[in-house]
């Protein structure tokens, strides 16, 4: 990809169960990473498996919270609170993006 070339859009959903610690420190964490490494590149969906358990058996989510990259494809999940930046970027395959 060349420098005057677009970057893609960068769209992720964050699996999350209500308002508990972890839930919380994951939304903060994920805009945190995502406006510092991606200004105007991403969307954020969040999904609330309290307000919609079956959801977890539909998108094959095993733990809480969890993160899915849904663009570009191919899809990656992470696990966790999203604390560690470098984690996070390496886990879903963002590093120089």
């Amino acid at each position: 990809m060349s420098a005057s070339e677009p970057k893609p859009p960068i769209r992720l959903r964050l699996y999350i169960a209500g308002q508990t610690p972890k839930s919380l420190a994951a939304i903060r964490n994920l805009e945190r990473i995502c406006e510092e490494h991606f200004p105007g590149r991403f969307e954020i969906e969040l999904i609330d498996l309290r307000a919609n358990p079956q959801l977890a058996r539909e998108h094959n989510i095993v733990a809480i919270p969890t993160l899915v990259r849904e663009l570009p494809t191919p899809i990656r999940k992470l696990i966790g609170d999203l604390s560690d930046t470098e984690k996070v970027l390496v886990g879903l395959s963002m590093v120089d993006q």
